[in-house]
């Protein structure tokens, strides 16, 4: 009985924050109301407070799932890993509601009254990682701090979507992220690794489960 009662405090939680996201990515922090996004979720004004303390509550989570949205979909490792994060970060930014939702509200949040780096400092430790694994692997050129890449990595791609978006609607934010990886990849492989590294735009797609 525990468990099916938790099992759908779950469902409840993930219902309320896939309503959330979509609305946030569709009108944006101030145009997603409470009774808006519980009408679309289906579920109740108390079931929402019982699971987030405030909409900036919900909008925060919303942020900090990107992760969740990407990593599971990716099995590569060290700097292929960071490669695929971004192409598959590219690629779903076209459709995936709690993806588009969480970068929009990341990019936005001044606006909202909120000021959280979360989801940004969050990115850069899980590229830092993965590149630590990297030069363990001995993919990295001597002397490349991986906190630096990650911190560019994280700050180019925020930049692109931004770009992207107002130019082309993310239609050509695939090929800029490719771009950005032919001109960064050679100064980070190492020599005897320089075509162990694959940049695919089809990935990304190919990854869409």
């Amino acid at each position: 009985m525990a468990d099916l009662k938790q099992e759908r405090a779950v469902r409840t939680r993930n219902l309320i924050m896939r309503a959330a996201a979509e609305l946030f990515d569709e009108e944006g922090y101030e145009g997603a109301s409470v009774s808006r996004i519980v009408k679309r979720a289906g579920v109740t004004l108390g079931a929402m407070y019982f699971h987030f303390d405030s909409k900036q509550d919900l909008a925060r989570e919303v942020m900090n799932a990107q992760p969740y949205v990407i990593e599971p979909l990716l099995k590569s490792s060290g700097l292929q890993r960071l490669v695929d994060i971004t192409l598959v970060w590219a690629h779903r930014l076209q459709t995936d509601p709690m993806l588009r939702a969480g970068v929009r509200l990341a990019v936005e949040q001044d606006r909202f009254g909120m000021h959280d780096s979360t989801s940004f400092e969050g990115w850069k430790d899980i590229m830092v990682s993965h590149l630590e694994v990297a030069r363990a692997e001995g993919n990295l050129r001597e002397g490349v701090s991986t906190e630096e890449v990650a911190q560019f990595v994280v700050g180019a791609c925020t930049g692109m979507q931004l770009y992207s978006q107002l130019v082309t609607g993310r239609e050509d934010l695939m090929e800029r992220t490719c771009a950005m990886w032919r001109l960064l990849l050679p100064a980070l492989v190492a020599p005897d690794a320089d075509h162990a590294i694959v940049v695919d735009p089809d990935f990304g797609k190919a990854s869409q489960c």
